[in-house]
């Protein structure tokens, strides 16, 4: 095995802070090192949608992007099931794998493939996804390199979810900002709206709550428009009984 091509993918999966980063290469370089690095022919990468729909989402050729699509279509084959489980998924001869899979396994000889071996992306009881490593050869895959690949999709999870989660607290920090800029806007359209109709805030607040809904508006848009429009371009607003 490369030690240096080894060193540089477990560096490269952990590393999802770059400003662009982008999931499908980054996922495609999963299954490219998998067959570069593990002794595979070929390898394929699902990943469970937020609805929980298994999708595909790499794989390192047409053949087993094809084989990957049929095992969807046919809701059936290792990488569904080893996604249902969390556990890894062996098949050292798909010749006899007949009952197990009687959809797939007719596919995956015709493609070329004997051996199939997946293995699950999960963090402790949280299944991302899966990793399907196939063979032409039949016989089980190297344990030793299967405890290597079972790290570089932990390392693949981790870094999957690390960036899950920046970006999740990126998008509360934006909807955090906009909810305290809407209040300052609210607030002004409550000063213009108090000192147009000679109302307390609280009742200026009311009013323009209540015009939202009737003209179903969103209330930071009516005041957004509101500070900046002139007033007599609200005639209902100005005219709405201050109850």
């Amino acid at each position: 095995m490369d030690q240096e091509l080894l060193s540089d993918t477990f560096v490269d999966l952990a590393d999802t802070l770059v400003d662009d980063f982008d999931v499908i290469d980054f996922l495609h370089l999963l299954s490219d090192r998998a067959v570069q690095l593990l002794g595979a022919s070929a390898a394929g990468v699902m990943l469970a949608d937020p609805r929980g729909q298994m999708r595909l989402v790499a794989a390192s050729s047409e053949a087993v992007r094809l084989l990957e699509i049929f095992q969807l279509e046919g809701e059936e084959g290792p990488c569904l099931e080893v996604i249902r489980t969390g556990q890894p998924v062996i098949e050292p001869d798909l010749r006899h794998a007949q009952q197990r899979w009687p959809r797939f396994t007719p596919a995956a000889l015709q493609a070329g493939f004997t051996t199939v071996h997946a293995l699950p992306m999960r963090l402790r009881d949280q299944v991302l996804g899966g990793l399907n490593l196939f063979s032409e050869q039949a016989g089980p895959f190297d344990p030793a390199n299967m405890r290597i690949g079972q790290a570089l999709a932990d390392t693949a999870t981790i870094g999957l979810l690390h960036e899950r989660n920046l970006r999740r607290v990126e998008v509360v920090s934006e909807q955090l900002q906009a909810a305290l800029t809407s209040r300052v806007v609210l607030e002004q359209a409550k000063g213009k709206l108090a000192e147009r109709l000679g109302l307390d805030m609280d009742t200026a607040f009311t009013t323009l709550r209540r015009y939202a809904r009737e003209h179903n508006l969103r209330l930071s848009d009516l005041a957004q428009n509101f500070i900046n429009s002139d007033p007599a371009d609200f005639p209902d607003l100005l005219n709405q009984p201050s109850r």
